[in-house]
């Protein structure tokens, strides 16, 4: 296992309360007072980044368990600008919500590839081998 800088540590966590503080303050107040309206998908996608928003804060504890969320945050967003933000903008027709959501997201393509401890990924996602596939012991022993 590849040991990570208190100060890698601490990076990741600001982008975790980052992440939990600033979903939490835009999708958290319309769930409690149930303002989620709309197409059932743009409800489903307002209670994912709820949900997202919590694993941020479970990630102010566990930064490095929580590498996971971090890649999602980073796949979802590129996603959303090759597939959504680019074609609107190549066809000049990014309005202004779109144009905020794209600036997000464009900031935490910057940010989260600097705080991720990238020679930890490569240690303990990429290097080391994966679980089983059986749910039963390999090794044969008393039980």
């Amino acid at each position: 296992m590849t040991d990570v800088s208190t100060f890698r540590l601490y990076l990741l966590r600001a982008a975790y309360l980052l992440l939990a503080v600033g979903l939490g303050m835009s999708i958290w107040p319309d769930l409690i007072h149930g303002a989620i309206t709309g197409h059932p998908v743009t409800r489903a996608s307002q209670s994912l980044l709820a949900g997202l928003s919590l694993m941020g804060v479970i990630g102010l504890r566990y930064p490095l368990q929580m590498l996971p969320a971090m890649f999602f945050e980073m796949t979802w967003k590129a996603i959303w600008l090759i597939a959504v933000a680019l074609p609107l903008w190549s066809a000049h027709q990014l309005d202004a919500d779109t144009r905020r959501q794209a600036i997000v997201c464009l900031a935490a393509m910057v940010v989260c590839p600097i705080v991720i401890p990238w020679g930890y990924v490569l240690a303990n996602y990429v290097r080391k081998p994966g679980d089983r596939w059986t749910g039963q012991n390999q090794t044969k022993g008393p039980g």
